[in-house]
């Protein structure tokens, strides 16, 4: 018999064997790989919340339009250095500021202003509690890359006379018309009439929390007769492109510093900020995810991993006579460890695919509250995990059967 055709009958025999001692003995091999079973349901859920994640942000990162800067009183990133009480004494932002940087920038396509709380809105007897509701200028729109779905925006005009118009998300719409068309209904916000105007297109979660769909914008002076204009005003500043943003930012700063008459020996009193904040927090989230969840992932692949030797020693143990009988037949010594290398792998892959099968309904279960997407990546990558794992672990009870001298195998009872 060749070599190669040695080896196919030896792995075909291995397997046979293998899923043999595996079906007599299954409580045992189940709770065997118990830890490999929550070491690849860890790392599925990890890396699908990875996943979701990097999805998620490009989609939320859309959200806020393309090449654009907000400029604000705070910063977005909120680390251990964040000096709240700094932030709070400083001058507020305020609306003619938008009109003072569309004149003075040579590089900006689009200005505008936005403000934003959370409120009820009401109509007839349908209430929606906890609505994202902006007050935004009529070029806002075009900043925030939004678009209509049905209707239209409001008009320069409207913001200057303080119209009450509004704009709907379109699962705020759904929650407050049922059965009927919104246009052209009146809604109620602070106990003031709105007529609805326009139902924004779908937009999602922001960044998997936020419902971007449920919010009513406004025109910001309407806004401002029945929420604060005093803080929080968001100014959003768009460019043609990215390279034009990364110049932009400086000569916006130094535009804002000439409206807020600063000295050049001052610190600036506003934030510039921009998208790219938000990528630096999930990185930084997702440095801590994988260290958290790697290190729990691998504790638990090797607690499984000594689980499966110290049964791999037990069942060479108990076959001691079988292995001394196929030495006496003439079964090398490669083969015998090859045998136990098999067994110890569908141990191991077992235990995987358990895994596999438990993590892909809780992944579905946690895109439910959270953001998670399965890759195919990590279904190969998890089988060659545990495969290293059999190997590994394995090795040595299969190195032992391999050695083992088979004139006392057989006197073994």
């Amino acid at each position: 018999m060749s070599n190669i055709s040695r080896l196919i009958n030896s792995t075909w025999e291995g397997l046979k064997i293998s899923l043999s001692a595996l079906g007599i003995n299954k409580t045992r091999s189940i709770l065997t790989t118990l830890c490999i079973i929550i070491g690849i349901v860890m790392v599925t859920l990890m890396n699908a919340v990875s996943n979701g994640m990097d999805a998620e942000f490009d989609k939320s990162m859309a959200m806020m339009g393309q090449n654009v800067i907000y400029i604000e009183t705070q910063p977005w990133q909120r680390g251990p250095d964040y000096k709240w009480w700094e932030y709070r004494s400083r001058r507020d932002m305020r609306l003619d500021y938008v009109d003072d940087i569309r004149e003075a920038s040579r590089l900006a396509s689009d200005v505008s202003a936005a403000a934003a709380t959370g409120t009820s809105i009401r109509y007839q007897d349908q209430s929606a509690e906890g609505v994202f509701m902006a007050g935004v200028t009529d070029r806002y729109f075009d900043t925030a890359g939004l678009d209509i779905e049905s209707g239209r925006v409001f008009t320069a005009e409207e913001v200057r006379r303080g119209a009450k118009v509004a704009i709907l998300g379109a699962t705020l719409a759904e929650k407050l018309f049922e059965n009927e068309i919104p246009l052209d209904k009146e809604i109620r916000v602070g106990g003031q009439k709105f007529r609805v105007i326009g139902i924004l297109e779908k937009q999602g979660k922001f960044l998997g929390l936020a419902d971007m769909d449920r919010r009513a914008i406004a025109p910001i002076t309407a806004y401002g007769q029945i929420f604060s204009l005093r803080r929080d005003i968001q100014i959003a500043v768009k460019f043609p492109s990215k390279e034009l943003a990364e110049e932009g930012q400086y000569e916006i700063e130094g535009i804002m510093r000439r409206i807020r008459q600063l000295e050049a020996t001052e610190k600036n009193d506003f934030e510039i900020n921009k998208p790219e904040a938000f990528e630096q927090q999930l990185s930084s989230f997702k440095t801590g995810l994988y260290a958290v969840g790697g290190g729990l992932t691998a504790l638990s692949l090797i607690i499984g991993g000594i689980g499966v030797m110290n049964i791999m020693f037990v069942s060479v143990r108990e076959r001691t006579k079988e292995i001394g009988i196929r030495k006496a037949v003439g079964a090398k010594a490669w083969e015998i460890l090859y045998q136990f290398l098999i067994e110890a792998v569908m141990m191991c892959l077992m235990g995987g695919l358990i895994g596999l099968m438990l993590a892909y309904p809780l992944s579905l279960l946690l895109n439910q509250i959270f953001v998670a997407t399965v890759d195919i990546s990590v279904v190969m990558a998890a089988i060659v995990l545990c495969s290293l794992v059999g190997l590994i672990f394995g090795f040595i009870p299969a190195y032992k059967a391999a050695k083992s001298d088979p004139i006392e195998s057989l006197r073994y009872e």
